[in-house]
């Protein structure tokens, strides 16, 4: 029985352990690995800070009916509330972004395809933390 034919393009050939689409480092930085540990406690620690901001959001006091913008702006005049909520945005939307990221390497067959989507991603990602930070810390510290 004859061997299945081989794709010689690079975009084409599936990933594999053989051939991984990330190279193997030995000794140093490794990103892949990096981001991999990021998700994982990442995502542990915002199941803890959106447990916490739906807690004291909804569920103490009058509930949601006291969610307005003077809550919410006197909520953020305390540092320890505006921090809880600056990591709250910082890590969703990295964990977010990482997860993207790697839907776009495993489904993108061009690099320039990839090139150009993790680029979008990554000004989309960039812009929304600085406007998140901004409303945050700029709004609530008169900066």
């Amino acid at each position: 029985m004859a061997d299945a034919p081989v794709l010689q393009t690079s975009y084409d050939r599936p990933a594999s352990l053989a051939q991984p689409r990330s190279p193997r480092i030995r000794s140093g930085f490794n990103f892949e690995r990096t981001a991999w540990v990021f998700m994982r406690y990442s995502g542990v620690a915002l199941v803890i800070l959106t447990l916490g901001h739906l807690t004291v959001g909804l569920m103490i006091d009058e509930g949601v009916h006291r969610i307005d913008w003077a809550y919410v702006a006197d909520r953020w005049q305390s540092p320890f509330w505006a921090t809880w909520d600056i990591l709250m945005l910082w890590l969703a939307m990295l964990h977010g972004a990482n997860g993207v990221r790697t839907i776009i390497a495993d489904y993108s067959r061009k690099d320039s395809t990839r090139f150009w989507l993790n680029s979008i991603l990554l000004a989309a990602t960039v812009l929304t933390l600085a406007l998140g930070t901004y409303a945050i810390f700029g709004l609530a510290y008169d900066l």
